[in-house]
This record gives C-alpha cells, structure tokens and sequence, in this order.
C-alpha cells in the first residue's frame, strides 16, 4: 500500500512524510479535499495543470492571460463575485457538509410527467449496469474487443424495433427532444426541393423549442399546426401539405396534454404529398397503444426515460430513433448488426454509422457522433426483466389508476375536464380555485401535485407506483380547499 501511495503522490507532485501505514491513505485522500496540513503548504494539487503549464498553453494560442482566452464570453454573463464557499474541509467534512444540504430536499409523491414520469424501477437494473464493465465502456469503435457493449447495443435495438412496430431501430440517442430534431433534419435529408417541416402544437413545447433551434442552424422552416380541442388539426394539415415543400410532419402520441390522438390517414396525407411521417410517443405507453408503425409512421422517436430509468433531477435519459427500412441509410447516429467471424461464430458489428460527421465531415447530415449507451442498457434491462407482459401490466396500472384520479376530482365538483378526447395515464383539468395556492397545499403534505399547463389548468399524470390510497389523499386535499 505504501509503495502505491507514493507513486501516486508522486504523479500529483506531493511530497510525502512518513505516518503509520494506517494514516497515508486519509492523508493522501486530504490532498484533494484541504489546500494546507502540517508543516506543508500547497496550491491545490488537484488542479491538473502547473503555473508554467497554463503559460505554454497561453503562447502557443498567442494569448498572454486566461482571460484573453475567454474574451468571447460576453462581460454581461460572466460572473464578476466571489464564490460563496465554505472553509478547505476533510473528505468527512464534505461528506457531512452535502448531507445537511441534501437533507433539505423534500421528498414528494409525484404526480407529475409532462415527458418525464415516475415509474418503478426493478432492483436488478442499477445493480447490473453499476458493474464496472458497463460504467467504463467506451464508444465501440473497435468492434472485435466491444462485443459485449455491441451484444446488448443489438439487443436493445431489436426491443425498441418491435415496441415501436417499426423496421430498424439505431444504437439510441441523447434524448427524446433531440432524437426528434435529429428526425425532423432526416426527413429533409430524404426528401428533394422541401424546405419546411410541420410540428403540431399538440407536441411538448420543450421538444417544439428543440426543434426550432436545430432548424435555425440547420437552414430549415418549422411551420406549427394548429389544435382543436386538444388534437391536432388535420385539415390544416392537409391543405399546408398540399401546397408543397414539406420534408415531414411531426406529431406527439400521447401528446403533450394527455390525449390519445386518432391519427388515421395522416400517413396517407403525408405520402401524397412527398413528406415523411414522424411520431413522437411515450415508451412505456406503447406497450398497450397502437405503434408508430400501425400508423403508418416513416420514423418513431421519443423518450425512454419512462423505461424505468429513475426522475432524478431531469435525467439522464435515452432517445429512441427507429424507421422504415427504406430510410435505415439516412438514419443517423449507429446501428450495430450481427455477423460471422472467421470461425463461423455469432459477432456484433457496428454496420452503419456513415451518416457521423467523424467519418462524413461537413457533408454529414447529424451531429450524432455516439449514443447514450448505458442509458439505453439501463431500458434494455428493465425490458428484459419486465417482459411483454409486464410492460403491458405497468402500462394497464398506469392507465386505470389515472382514470381513477380523474373521476375522483371531478366528483369533488372542484375541477372540470379541459377536453374531452380520451387520456392515457395524463389529463388536464381546470380547477375552479387558485390553482397555485392548491399546489403550495399538495407540498405541504409531501404531494407534486401535478403541472401548471394555464392560469386554471393542471396536468396530472400517474403511473404504476401511485396506490389508491396516495390518489384518494391528494383528492382529500381537494376536498378540503376552500375555494
């Protein structure tokens, strides 16, 4: 142990002394923690980069001081103040320091979604994909020593195929939003004198906002559909598809208000008119809804975060892309294929990754470069574990314990549908009091008591972890607000 702690110490520049064995482990860890100990003063050794380091960095860019290296950085967002932090600490110190600020979370029963849901996750998930053989894994580029990465790559690429009901499915994406700009550039990739992609505005306003950012650098037009009563207009839609232009049409299932949209036709509108066909759905939901494929649909994408993967504080998630196969050689990111070697054996191959701008350069047509391999491992397994059935098990709790919570709120006679159309596992409702004063109530008995959508209006989802007995509090709740 001595021997290793002094080539360590000796890589980070730290002279060691001589304690008992049992002390240079705490005190080599305090080197990251403190910038003093006894009789040795030190300038943060855990800065990677020497003075003299930082300076033949500076002249080889022609820059004398860092500060000329961040003088792109605008001076009204750069931070003019001192760091509010706490005195150099031990590792206990810190320890006890991000507890007492952790411990000011409140835990909430959550009921709300709005693309992100709080759904049950199998105790095998975070205990396999916490193995150090997934957690270290690189981006597979060499095929002949990533076969397990590409094993499971492949596995996850065949699941999301059949849950979605579509031909091809690539190696996953960074998120939901993404993977759904990353489809809207495809469809103008596939399409010939288009310039202008269609969204309704029934799809989440967060991935609307994508989208248009990636059409502003990417040199494209996102026209919006209008709604009727909480689904998308498809007249409108047909007459824009009718006057030409149009590389694809984007739609949200559910969409972002809840409503399980009828989307008969849409395919056949779009196809008459030369445009592709994009379906944005929840994962989860899929288990039991008509897939993008059963629509008609040229490309599915959306978010697998309801695949298990926890909350958290907004992520991380997994983007899910999958397509016709007509249209696998404009797909972009990668997609791992099964072989044989040599030997006659069973391999995993990266087939088509063409579309990269590491191998493409400008004349790629993505920015994906790689993909959210242990996210997409995380919602691999969690198929796996669940099985057909039970997915379709979470998916039918899901469904029935929202339709309970939505009649009991209305019985209340405080709430009132915003639509009418059918629901998943979310819905709107509009409430007749303040609805602000009624979510300061749900936190105060420990309820996230839905999403804000309007001045009247809150979005409540629920999924298969919400008892009838947390549903019938929150209506108690309601039941005991004046209005």
């Amino acid at each position: 142990m001595k021997s290793g702690i002094r080539r360590i110490a000796k890589h980070f520049s730290i002279t060691m002394f001589q304690p008992p064995d049992s002390l240079l482990m705490i005190y080599w860890i305090s080197e990251y923690s403190i910038t003093k100990i006894p009789n040795q003063t030190m300038n943060f050794k855990y800065f990677p980069h020497t003075e003299e380091e930082i300076k033949q960095m500076l002249a080889k860019a022609g820059m004398e001081s860092l500060d000329d290296l961040y003088s792109d950085v605008p001076e009204q967002i750069r931070f003019k103040g001192e760091y509010d932090l706490p005195e150099p600490l031990s590792e206990a110190g810190i320890r006890t320091f991000f507890e007492k600020i952790g411990n000011k979370n409140q835990r909430l029963t959550v009921f709300a979604g709005a693309g992100c849901y709080d759904h049950y996750t199998p105790a095998i998930v975070p205990n396999i994909i916490s193995r150090s053989e997934f957690l270290t894994s690189y981006t597979p580029y060499q095929a002949e020593i990533s076969q397990g990465t590409l094993h499971y790559i492949f596995e996850y690429q065949s699941m999301m195929a059949e849950l979605t009901g579509m031909d091809i499915s690539n190696a996953s994406m960074y998120d939901g939003s993404t993977a759904t700009a990353e489809a809207a550039i495809m469809a103008m990739a596939s399409t010939k004198k288009t310039d202008t992609v269609l969204v309704s505005t029934t799809v989440d306003p967060k991935i609307v906002n994508v989208v248009k950012t990636y059409a502003h650098f990417h040199g494209f037009n996102v026209e919006m559909i209008a709604q009727n009563e909480g689904v998308t207009d498809k007249a409108q839609m047909s007459e824009r598809l009718d006057k030409g232009g149009v590389a694809g049409v984007i739609v949200q299932q559910p969409n972002y208000y809840g409503i399980v949209e009828d989307y008969a036709g849409y395919a056949d509108s779009c196809h008459t008119n030369k445009a592709l066909f994009v379906i944005n759905s929840v994962a989860a939901d899929l288990a039991l809804l008509k897939t993008p494929g059963e629509w008609g649909a040229d490309i599915a994408v959306g978010d697998g975060q309801s695949l298990g993967i926890p909350m958290a504080f907004g992520g991380p998630s997994v983007g899910y892309m999958c397509c016709t196969e007509k249209l696998m050689r404009k797909m972009p990111g990668r997609i791992v294929g099964q072989s044989l070697d040599n030997r006659g054996q069973r391999v995993f191959v990266l087939t088509l990754q063409a579309r990269e701008q590491h191998i493409r350069r400008q004349k790629a047509t993505s920015n994906i470069c790689s993909n959210e391999s242990l996210m997409a491992l995380f919602v691999t397994i969690y198929m796996s574990v669940m099985g057909k059935e039970g997915l379709k098990e979470a998916a039918q709790l899901s469904y029935d314990g929202a339709h309970y919570l939505h009649d009991q709120l209305i019985a209340t006679g405080k709430f009132e549908d915003k639509y009418t159309q059918g629901f998943f596992n979310e819905f709107c409702v509009c409430y007749k009091g303040n609805v602000d004063s009624l979510q300061k109530r749900f936190v105060e008995y420990g309820i996230l008591g839905g999403i804000k959508v309007d001045e009247d209006t809150l979005m409540f989802a629920v999924t298969e972890k919400r008892t009838k007995q947390e549903i019938d509090k929150l209506v108690n709740i309601v039941k005991e607000e004046t209005l």
